[in-house]
């Protein structure tokens, strides 16, 4: 197969990180709009026509799938993104809500969901969560994780204030914590020494080739696959990023 995966600007090469450490796919073609990065912080109306030009931008490429990395595009544009696509389109949200209800057998458990303001917003993971029988929800904005995670903050002080900040109130540790944006599976391993080895990590990378896995047949693995890499804005800073993450 040969897929697209769109996100905002680098955050869903996490996701195509985890494409490629289970061979799903023969060929990738990356696109991030880098030039109007961030999304989480734009209205319902900007997001579904950035998202309508991504599709426009991916229909040159004669793709089999499109899979839609960023969770803010995903939780407000999925449904104008199919009505414009040629070939299936997949989101993140909807794989995190599945991977969150596939791991968690007690629909009491303590769910923290992490996201930009604009996911948070749309209520998504709740609304999904919800609709599959758990009650125990908080939804929190963390948008200065993708600041951190852009200035290569992934430990330290300055992480460590942050995650006080914004977890001050939480009583409990959380059964589990959605990793609601595709910037922050690169601060998992110190939001699991935060919250402590029990509390489980829904990592959007992981969460998609799960979801892809019970629709698809990927028993022949793709151990080279071609991979692409487009943006709105500066291609070489991204693909710089890229080499380094992909490597990580």
């Amino acid at each position: 197969m040969k897929i697209g995966v769109f996100d905002s600007g680098i955050g869903g090469l996490t996701v195509v990180k985890s494409l490629l450490e289970h061979q799903l796919f023969k060929e990738i073609i990356y696109y991030g709009d880098t030039a109007r990065v961030p999304y989480g912080v734009k209205d319902k109306t900007t997001i579904i026509r950035y998202a309508i030009e991504a599709v426009d931008f991916f229909k040159e490429f004669s793709l089999d799938l499109i899979i839609v990395a960023c969770n803010t595009v995903s939780a407000y544009a999925l449904y104008e993104m199919r009505q414009r696509a040629k070939c299936p389109v997949i989101g993140v949200v909807e794989a995190g809500v599945m991977a969150t209800v596939n791991i968690l057998e007690d629909t009491d458990s303590n769910i923290l969901i992490l996201g930009t303001k604009a996911t948070i917003n749309s209520k998504s993971y709740e609304i999904g969560l919800t609709n599959s029988g758990f009650k125990n929800l908080q939804a929190k904005e963390t948008s200065l994780f993708v600041s951190l995670v852009e200035e290569e903050i992934y430990s330290g002080k300055i992480l460590n204030e942050t995650f006080k900040y914004y977890f001050k109130d939480i009583k409990q540790n959380p059964q589990a914590v959605i990793l609601g944006c595709t910037h922050f599976p690169l601060l998992k391993d110190e939001l699991q020494k935060y919250f402590g080895e029990d509390t489980k990590l829904i990592h959007s990378g992981e969460a998609i080739v799960e979801h892809l896995s019970l629709q698809f047949d990927f028993s022949k693995k793709h151990q080279n696959p071609k991979i692409q890499f487009f943006a709105s804005e500066n291609t070489d800073a991204l693909k710089k990023i890229a080499l380094k993450w992909l490597q990580t």
